[in-house]
Protein backbone atom coordinates (compact mmCIF):
# COMPACT_ATOMS: atom_id res chain seq x y z
CA UNK A 1 0.00 0.00 0.00
CA UNK A 2 1.56 3.45 -1.00
CA UNK A 3 2.52 5.33 2.23
CA UNK A 4 1.19 8.55 0.77
CA UNK A 5 -2.09 6.84 1.61
CA UNK A 6 -1.12 6.20 5.08
CA UNK A 7 -0.81 9.66 5.81
CA UNK A 8 -2.94 10.46 9.17
CA UNK A 9 -6.29 11.64 7.46
CA UNK A 10 -9.25 12.54 10.47
CA UNK A 11 -11.49 12.42 8.09
CA UNK A 12 -11.15 9.22 6.82
CA UNK A 13 -10.63 7.76 10.00
CA UNK A 14 -13.63 8.88 11.65
CA UNK A 15 -15.78 8.60 8.86
CA UNK A 16 -15.29 4.72 8.62
CA UNK A 17 -15.77 4.27 12.74
CA UNK A 18 -19.10 4.32 14.77
CA UNK A 19 -19.68 6.51 16.86
CA UNK A 20 -19.17 4.88 20.25
CA UNK A 21 -22.96 5.09 21.30
CA UNK A 22 -24.21 4.41 18.06
CA UNK A 23 -26.88 1.25 17.78
CA UNK A 24 -25.37 0.16 14.51
CA UNK A 25 -21.83 -1.13 16.80
CA UNK A 26 -21.49 -4.77 17.90
CA UNK A 27 -22.23 -3.98 21.66
CA UNK A 28 -21.82 -6.91 24.24
CA UNK A 29 -23.06 -8.03 27.61
CA UNK A 30 -22.09 -11.30 28.96
CA UNK A 31 -22.05 -12.35 32.73
CA UNK A 32 -19.85 -15.37 32.01
CA UNK A 33 -16.82 -12.35 30.66
CA UNK A 34 -14.89 -9.64 31.64
CA UNK A 35 -15.40 -6.14 30.56
CA UNK A 36 -13.05 -4.07 29.24
CA UNK A 37 -11.62 -1.10 27.22
CA UNK A 38 -8.52 -0.20 25.34
CA UNK A 39 -7.72 3.04 23.56
CA UNK A 40 -6.39 2.16 20.05
CA UNK A 41 -3.64 5.10 20.13
CA UNK A 42 -2.96 6.95 17.13
CA UNK A 43 -0.08 9.56 17.18
CA UNK A 44 -0.38 11.62 13.70
CA UNK A 45 2.51 13.30 11.68
CA UNK A 46 1.96 15.42 8.71
CA UNK A 47 4.93 14.22 6.79
CA UNK A 48 5.06 10.14 6.95
CA UNK A 49 2.37 7.73 8.17
CA UNK A 50 0.77 7.85 11.37
CA UNK A 51 1.67 5.62 14.29
CA UNK A 52 0.13 3.13 16.88
CA UNK A 53 1.51 3.02 20.25
CA UNK A 54 1.65 -0.03 21.90
CA UNK A 55 2.61 -1.17 25.18
CA UNK A 56 4.71 -4.55 26.05
CA UNK A 57 3.71 -5.62 29.15
CA UNK A 58 5.02 -6.97 32.13
CA UNK A 59 5.78 -10.37 33.20
CA UNK A 60 3.35 -10.12 36.37
CA UNK A 61 -0.17 -11.15 35.96
CA UNK A 62 -1.94 -14.58 34.90
CA UNK A 63 -3.10 -14.05 31.28
CA UNK A 64 -1.77 -11.58 29.34
CA UNK A 65 1.60 -11.40 30.90
CA UNK A 66 4.51 -10.34 28.40
CA UNK A 67 2.46 -9.64 25.81
CA UNK A 68 1.86 -6.67 22.99
CA UNK A 69 -1.49 -4.86 23.78
CA UNK A 70 -3.11 -1.31 23.69
CA UNK A 71 -3.23 0.12 26.72
CA UNK A 72 -6.48 -0.93 28.27
CA UNK A 73 -7.97 -3.24 31.33
CA UNK A 74 -10.69 -4.39 33.12
CA UNK A 75 -13.96 -2.28 33.92
CA UNK A 76 -14.03 -1.07 37.62
CA UNK A 77 -17.11 -0.27 38.73
CA UNK A 78 -15.31 1.96 42.02
CA UNK A 79 -13.30 3.94 39.63
CA UNK A 80 -15.28 4.26 36.44
CA UNK A 81 -18.66 5.54 35.11
CA UNK A 82 -18.16 3.55 31.85
CA UNK A 83 -15.95 1.70 29.70
CA UNK A 84 -14.86 5.14 28.05
CA UNK A 85 -13.13 5.81 31.69
CA UNK A 86 -11.94 2.96 31.57
CA UNK A 87 -9.66 3.13 28.11
CA UNK A 88 -8.73 6.44 29.21
CA UNK A 89 -8.08 5.86 33.16
CA UNK A 90 -5.94 3.10 31.72
CA UNK A 91 -4.25 4.52 29.12
CA UNK A 92 -3.19 7.47 31.60
CA UNK A 93 -2.05 4.99 34.04
CA UNK A 94 0.26 2.88 31.40
CA UNK A 95 1.89 5.87 29.28
CA UNK A 96 1.18 8.62 31.48
CA UNK A 97 -1.37 10.25 28.91
CA UNK A 98 -4.43 12.38 30.53
CA UNK A 99 -7.56 11.92 29.47
CA UNK A 100 -7.69 15.63 28.61
CA UNK A 101 -4.55 14.93 25.77
CA UNK A 102 -6.92 12.29 24.16
CA UNK A 103 -8.99 12.98 21.29
CA UNK A 104 -11.68 10.28 20.44
CA UNK A 105 -12.58 9.80 17.40
CA UNK A 106 -15.34 6.54 17.48
CA UNK A 107 -14.78 2.82 18.17
CA UNK A 108 -14.78 -0.45 16.87
CA UNK A 109 -17.65 -3.55 17.14
CA UNK A 110 -17.04 -5.22 20.95
CA UNK A 111 -14.51 -7.95 20.69
CA UNK A 112 -14.53 -11.29 22.41
CA UNK A 113 -11.74 -12.87 23.26
CA UNK A 114 -10.77 -16.36 23.67
CA UNK A 115 -9.33 -15.52 27.11
CA UNK A 116 -12.76 -14.24 28.12
CA UNK A 117 -13.08 -10.51 28.04
CA UNK A 118 -15.04 -8.33 25.85
CA UNK A 119 -12.74 -5.04 24.81
CA UNK A 120 -14.50 -2.33 23.72
CA UNK A 121 -11.66 -0.61 21.16
CA UNK A 122 -12.21 3.04 21.67
CA UNK A 123 -9.33 5.12 19.00
CA UNK A 124 -7.99 8.57 20.02
CA UNK A 125 -5.02 10.56 18.78
CA UNK A 126 -2.50 12.13 20.72
CA UNK A 127 0.28 14.75 19.78
CA UNK A 128 2.97 13.83 18.48
CA UNK A 129 4.77 15.38 21.22
CA UNK A 130 3.14 14.08 24.05
CA UNK A 131 5.66 12.80 26.41
CA UNK A 132 4.82 8.91 27.30
CA UNK A 133 5.92 7.72 30.50
CA UNK A 134 5.55 3.76 31.20
CA UNK A 135 3.89 2.43 34.61
CA UNK A 136 7.05 0.45 35.43
CA UNK A 137 4.48 -2.35 37.24
CA UNK A 138 2.46 -2.73 34.36
CA UNK A 139 4.72 -1.58 31.24
CA UNK A 140 8.39 -3.32 30.18
CA UNK A 141 8.70 -0.81 27.21
CA UNK A 142 6.21 1.69 24.98
CA UNK A 143 6.45 1.43 21.18
CA UNK A 144 5.33 3.75 18.69
CA UNK A 145 5.00 1.47 15.54
CA UNK A 146 4.27 3.35 11.94
CA UNK A 147 1.13 1.91 10.14
CA UNK A 148 2.39 0.95 7.41
CA UNK A 149 4.30 -1.76 8.99
CA UNK A 150 1.17 -2.72 9.87
CA UNK A 151 -0.54 -2.70 6.37
CA UNK A 152 2.20 -4.57 4.09
CA UNK A 153 1.48 -8.39 3.87
CA UNK A 154 5.02 -8.97 4.00
CA UNK A 155 4.79 -8.58 7.76
CA UNK A 156 1.67 -9.95 8.42
CA UNK A 157 1.36 -13.68 8.99
CA UNK A 158 -1.41 -16.01 10.00
CA UNK A 159 -2.23 -19.85 11.29
CA UNK A 160 -4.38 -22.38 11.67
CA UNK A 161 -4.56 -23.87 14.87
CA UNK A 162 -6.80 -27.01 16.04
CA UNK A 163 -8.69 -25.80 19.16
CA UNK A 164 -11.21 -28.59 20.03
CA UNK A 165 -11.56 -30.03 16.25
CA UNK A 166 -12.30 -26.86 14.91
CA UNK A 167 -9.64 -24.55 12.75
CA UNK A 168 -9.04 -20.84 14.69
CA UNK A 169 -7.19 -18.57 12.81
CA UNK A 170 -3.66 -16.89 14.85
CA UNK A 171 -2.76 -13.09 13.51
CA UNK A 172 0.63 -11.87 14.53
CA UNK A 173 3.16 -9.51 13.71
CA UNK A 174 7.12 -9.73 14.29
CA UNK A 175 7.95 -6.31 14.89
CA UNK A 176 11.90 -5.42 15.36
CA UNK A 177 12.38 -2.50 17.18
CA UNK A 178 15.36 -0.05 16.10
CA UNK A 179 16.61 1.33 19.34
CA UNK A 180 17.13 -1.96 20.84
CA UNK A 181 16.85 -4.59 17.93
CA UNK A 182 14.64 -6.56 20.10
CA UNK A 183 11.75 -8.70 18.72
CA UNK A 184 8.34 -8.03 19.85
CA UNK A 185 5.45 -10.29 18.75
CA UNK A 186 2.29 -8.76 18.29
CA UNK A 187 -0.79 -11.18 18.34
CA UNK A 188 -3.71 -12.12 19.51
CA UNK A 189 -6.78 -9.46 19.96
CA UNK A 190 -3.87 -6.86 19.33
CA UNK A 191 -3.34 -7.93 16.43
CA UNK A 192 -6.74 -9.05 15.19
CA UNK A 193 -8.23 -5.32 15.98
CA UNK A 194 -5.21 -4.04 14.20
CA UNK A 195 -6.53 -6.12 11.07
CA UNK A 196 -9.84 -5.05 11.62
CA UNK A 197 -9.57 -1.41 11.47
CA UNK A 198 -6.76 -1.67 8.53
CA UNK A 199 -9.47 -3.62 6.52
CA UNK A 200 -12.55 -1.11 7.75
CA UNK A 201 -10.71 1.64 6.87
CA UNK A 202 -8.37 0.79 3.86
CA UNK A 203 -10.51 -1.98 2.22
CA UNK A 204 -7.41 -3.92 2.84
CA UNK A 205 -7.97 -8.21 3.05
CA UNK A 206 -5.14 -9.26 5.04
CA UNK A 207 -5.94 -12.89 5.82
CA UNK A 208 -5.75 -15.30 3.24
CA UNK A 209 -6.96 -18.07 5.24
CA UNK A 210 -10.13 -16.75 5.64
CA UNK A 211 -10.85 -18.32 8.75
CA UNK A 212 -13.57 -16.76 11.46
CA UNK A 213 -12.96 -16.28 14.78
CA UNK A 214 -14.84 -18.39 17.12
CA UNK A 215 -18.69 -16.49 18.42
CA UNK A 216 -19.19 -15.61 21.57
CA UNK A 217 -21.03 -18.95 22.50
CA UNK A 218 -18.64 -21.18 21.18
CA UNK A 219 -15.78 -19.42 23.42
CA UNK A 220 -17.68 -20.01 26.73
CA UNK A 221 -17.83 -23.52 25.81
CA UNK A 222 -14.57 -24.08 25.14
CA UNK A 223 -12.12 -26.09 28.01
CA UNK A 224 -9.46 -24.10 29.20
CA UNK A 225 -7.46 -22.44 26.05
CA UNK A 226 -4.27 -21.03 27.98
CA UNK A 227 -3.23 -24.31 27.98
CA UNK A 228 -3.25 -23.92 23.74
CA UNK A 229 -0.63 -20.97 24.18
CA UNK A 230 2.76 -22.47 24.51
CA UNK A 231 2.21 -24.37 21.03
CA UNK A 232 0.71 -21.16 19.63
CA UNK A 233 3.54 -19.07 20.18
CA UNK A 234 6.52 -21.38 19.68
CA UNK A 235 5.78 -21.13 15.74
CA UNK A 236 6.05 -17.33 15.71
Amino acid sequence: MDTANLIFNRDLIKNALYPCESPLRVSIKDDFFTSSAVLFTIIPHQDKPYELVLIHRSDKGTRHRGEMSFPGGKFEPQLDKSLRDTALRETEEEIGVHRENITILGCLDDFPTMTRYIITPFLGIIDKNQVLVRDEREVQRILKIPIDFFTSKTNFREQAVDIEEKKFPIFYFNYIDDENAQKYTVWGATAFLIVIFIEKIYELTMSELGLERFKLEKIKHLKEYIKHRNQITSKF
